[in-house]
């Protein structure tokens, strides 16, 4: 089983590749602010989670690839409700969830994963 740091660790990473995105172009925040608006009626104690989500998502793109990728005990926990769900496509995480895995996706991470 994974531990937490890995965990943590591999979601770093995807917001990487989200933050990429971001800077190609705003479609992941319409896909992120469409999520909240879903998540928001029934989302109870991660309300507050949320709400900082929005408050991010109201930033410029390039701030917001800045934060969502920050190595920060805040940000950590963050991603972990993150409202970028849908903006890698299957293949695409499937991939990366591959070459995660295989310790190929981001050889600067470093540390032990397992």
């Amino acid at each position: 089983m994974p531990s937490h740091r890995w965990i943590d660790l591999r979601s770093l990473a995807r917001h990487r590749l989200i933050a990429e995105k971001l800077k190609a172009g705003p479609e992941p925040v319409g896909i992120a602010l469409a999520n909240l608006d879903r998540w928001t009626p029934g989302a109870g104690r991660s309300s507050p989670y949320l709400d900082e989500w929005r408050r991010i998502l109201a930033l410029p793109r390039d701030e917001i690839a800045r934060m969502i990728v920050e190595d920060s005990e805040r940000m950590a926990a963050l991603r972990q409700c993150s409202p970028f769900a849908g903006v890698i496509g299957p293949k695409e995480r499937w991939r990366f969830n591959d070459a995660f895995r295989a310790g190929t996706h981001n050889p600067g991470l470093g540390g032990d994963l397992e």
